[in-house]
C-alpha cells in the first residue's frame, strides 16, 4: 500500500511537472488602470491557484475563531473534590459527564497526497 501511495504522488508530479514545461509561453494579466503582468502561463496558474487558498483561508478565519472561542468556553473546570465522611452513606451528588479528550480518541494514521 505505502508503494502504491508513493506511484500516486510520483504520477501527480510528473503530470504537474509536464504541464508546467508545456506552458512556458508568456501570458499578460490585465489589471486596472492599464497595468499588467507578462509572466509564463504555470506562473499566472500558480498565482491564481495560491491566490485562491489564501482568500479561501482569510474567509474561514472567522469561523474557526468562533469555533475556538466556543469550543475554549465549553472546557470542563477542574473538579471539586469534597472529603468523604467516614460511616456515612450518602449519595453522592450528580457527577458531570464524562468528557472525551483527544488522548482517549484512537490514534488515526494520516497518509497525505
Amino acid at each position: 500500500m505505502k508503494y502504491l501511495l508513493w506511484l500516486l504522488k510520483a504520477a501527480i508530479f510528473f503530470t504537474l511537472f509536464a504541464f508546467a514545461l508545456n506552458n512556458q509561453h508568456d501570458a499578460t494579466v490585465y489589471f486596472f488602470f492599464g497595468t499588467h503582468w507578462r509572466a509564463p502561463l504555470v506562473l499566472v496558474v500558480l498565482a491564481a491557484f495560491a491566490g485562491g487558498l489564501v482568500v479561501g483561508a482569510l474567509g474561514m478565519l472567522p469561523g474557526w475563531w468562533k469555533h475556538r472561542a466556543a469550543a475554549a468556553a465549553q472546557q470542563p473546570s477542574a473538579p471539586q473534590q469534597t472529603p468523604a465522611t467516614t460511616g456515612s452513606a450518602a449519595a453522592p451528588a450528580a457527577a458531570p459527564a464524562p468528557s472525551i479528550s483527544a488522548t482517549d480518541l484512537p490514534a488515526v494514521r494520516q497518509h497525505g497526497l
